[in-house]
């Protein structure tokens, strides 16, 4: 071999070497934290609150013992691990919650204006802020079902990275719409709306398989569609069905064979039963189903993501006068159904998984969700409980990752003051003493100081 190679091959195994010692160091070497806790909900589904043990190994769970004393053999190597303890009766240890609808890069009540002058970049920071209150107050894996161009895509990588806190989090990127419909520009002089087009718009089978392709392309998740006009959008064009039977299947077939999951943003009743014979995984909102929509998910499996929450927003801010009058008259037919859609669901048995549509609702308020689904939607503490854990796992794909405290799961835990079996209000963002995101504490700025929480 020739002298200059030699020395060439040489010098790249060196510099591989640190590489290598790392791959064969001991799994010690990852932080270790004992969580001691009298009162755990390892699944909500079960009901069951005993005292245990958690292990954590870096981001994730290693064990679940029994018993808040359990002794914890530790490996050799392993430095003195970090124990938080809560051996009170006034906490509950649970799984990190989960929101399975928002849009982290909007606040609620904006100018319709105002996306003519944010841009993208704006949005990411926006979402950076509003990541961070989604995670203090006790939710650790959200689903954002629009934003523009990369921004959520950029605020999910940065936060993956490590970059900067919140939740984790599937981006849908754009929502694709009808030309004029939900999540198109409408109410502006054509040069605008053509200098500001998204591209996620389509019109035929054809061209909304071709966008559901270009946002596989560009880093989504999941897919998101709007079947039915909506609320805040300033189009007269009603709150039911927009996309034709047949380009509402051509969404669906083609996201299904990318592997990714769809969800339909559907308030109308014919929407919705359409949306849902396109095979749909979820329907955000519902917001008036009728029977021939409920026969049509019961068919098809798709899951009700009912989104109460923007209800809150539209009775604070319908005062102020914020909104169009177009979409004052749409804001009180919704809030003339509030709950109905759960209602409906629950005598028809289908699945109900938490969202709340923050972004159109105040961010960090996540929780007040659960009010409403008990006061409107008649479900119990543990129901809603179970929707925004093991529920909201299975709707993202992520049940073997999430939604449960189990060994190989990730780090992710809650420490709430009450029984959030018995009553919501032990997860409002006030009764929330510990969030743990993959296997980090995070800082919580606003909860009182708990003796509790030793290092």
């Amino acid at each position: 071999m020739h002298p200059p190679i030699r020395r060439l091959i040489a010098l790249a195994l060196a510099s591989l070497l640190p590489a290598l010692a790392a791959a064969q160091a001991t799994p010690g070497a990852a932080p270790l934290t004992i969580v001691r806790a009298e009162r755990v909900i390892a699944d909500p589904a079960t009901g069951r609150v005993e005292p245990a043990t958690i292990v954590v190994r870096g981001d994730r769970i290693e064990a679940v013992l029994p018993g808040a004393d359990a002794a914890v053999n530790l490996r050799p190597g392993d430095a003195a691990p970090r124990e938080l303890h809560f051996a009170g009766a006034e906490f509950t240890l649970i799984p990190g919650l989960i929101d399975s609808h928002v849009h982290l890069t909007g606040n609620p009540a904006r100018p319709f204006w105002s996306v003519t002058v944010t841009t993208p970049e704006r949005a990411t920071v926006t979402g950076v802020n509003n990541a961070l209150r989604t995670l203090r107050a006790g939710f650790t894996t959200v689903r954002d079902l629009g934003a523009p161009a990369q921004a959520a895509y950029a605020l999910r990588d940065a936060i993956l990275a490590g970059e900067v806190p919140g939740p984790r989090i599937l981006a849908a990127g754009r929502m694709v719409s009808i030309v004029g419909g939900h999540a198109d520009l409408t109410g502006f002089r054509p040069e605008v709306i053509d200098a500001l087009d998204a591209r996620n718009t389509c019109t035929g089978p054809v061209q909304c398989a071709e966008r559901v392709r270009e946002l596989s392309q560009a880093g989504a998740d999941v897919v998101k569609f709007a079947a039915t006009g909506g609320v805040l959008s300033i189009q007269n064009r009603g709150l039911d069905q927009h996309f034709s039977d047949e380009e509402m299947r051509a969404i669906v077939s083609t996201a299904h064979l990318l592997g990714l999951r769809v969800a339909a943003h559907a308030h109308g009743p014919r929407g919705i039963e359409a949306a849902a014979r396109a095979g749909v995984d979820s329907i955000e909102h519902g917001t008036f189903i009728d029977e021939a929509g409920v026969r049509a998910m019961q068919a098809s499996g798709s899951v009700l993501v009912p989104t109460l929450s923007p209800t809150i927003a539209y009775r604070e801010n319908l005062p102020r006068g914020v909104y169009a009058p177009m979409v004052e008259v749409k804001i009180r037919q919704r809030l003339a159904a509030t709950g109905k859609n759960i209602a409906a669901a629950r005598r028809a048995g289908l699945t109900i998984a938490f969202g709340t549509d923050a972004g159109v609702s105040e961010h960090g308020r996540n929780a007040e969700e659960m009010d409403l689904m008990v006061r409107y939607g008649g479900m119990n503490a543990q129901e809603v409980l179970v929707s925004a854990t093991r529920t909201a796992a299975e709707l993202l794909g992520l049940d073997s990752e999430i939604g449960r405290l189990a060994p190989g799961f990730s780090a992710d835990l809650v420490v709430v003051e009450g029984d959030p079996l018995a009553d919501v209000a032990a997860m409002q963002r006030d009764r929330i003493r510990m969030v743990m995101a993959r296997g980090a504490v995070v800082p919580l700025i606003d909860a009182p100081p708990t003796a509790a929480l030793t290092p």
